[in-house]
């Protein structure tokens, strides 16, 4: 009976020892893959104090990891650039990060803005979505609109360079837009 029980011990042992075995095999296999790219990446950035996660989409393809997204300040662009070029993994980064700096201002302080300009900011917003939306050659939900101090910024993707053409034309031909900043990716059918 002696020898039974040792021979279950050795067998549990080697059984635990191959899910360990196992477990890591996978755990590095999907560390390497896009997705595991993709979450590490999310992961830094949801973490870090001076990147603000939401603001950022994180895609990868064959280890080459593409940023898209509008941040505040050029110190959040650098260092969400930096992350993804630090990630295990990645190959290459592509950055599709616009700085809102419409004000000038880098990394400057914003200058307070009113109620009216932040009204005005998110009627633009609206205005401009809206009319992407209506429009019969623009996939307007593939289009995020963003305005800051009378900036639109348009981040998203499209089917064609002419619809990237007519999505910054309909912006810039609303009431209000100072200048159009287009973050817009070219996507294959």
């Amino acid at each position: 009976m002696n020898r039974n029980h040792g021979l279950k011990l050795e067998l549990r042992s080697a059984w635990a020892l191959m899910v360990v075995a196992v477990g890591c095999v996978l755990v590095m296999s999907c560390a390497s893959s896009d997705t595991g790219i993709t979450t590490s990446v999310k992961s830094k950035l949801a973490t870090d104090e001076a990147v603000k996660a939401s603001q950022i989409e994180v895609t990868t393809d064959h280890g080459i990891v593409t940023l898209t997204g509008n941040v505040d300040s050029e110190k959040a662009k650098a260092r969400a650039l930096e992350l993804a070029r630090n990630t295990e993994g990645t190959v290459k980064v592509i950055d599709m990060i616009a700085a809102r700096t419409a004000t000038g201002g880098g990394d400057a302080p914003e200058p307070a803005r009113t109620a009216g300009e932040t009204f005005d900011d998110a009627g633009i917003t609206m205005s401009v979505k809206g009319r992407l939306l209506d429009d019969p050659d623009v996939k307007g939900l593939a289009i995020d609109v963003d305005t800051r101090d009378g900036v639109v910024f348009l981040t998203g993707s499209v089917g064609t360079d002419a619809e990237r053409q007519k999505a910054i034309r309909l912006a810039k031909d609303s009431k209000g837009v100072r200048d159009v900043q287009a973050n817009l990716t070219l996507h294959k059918s």
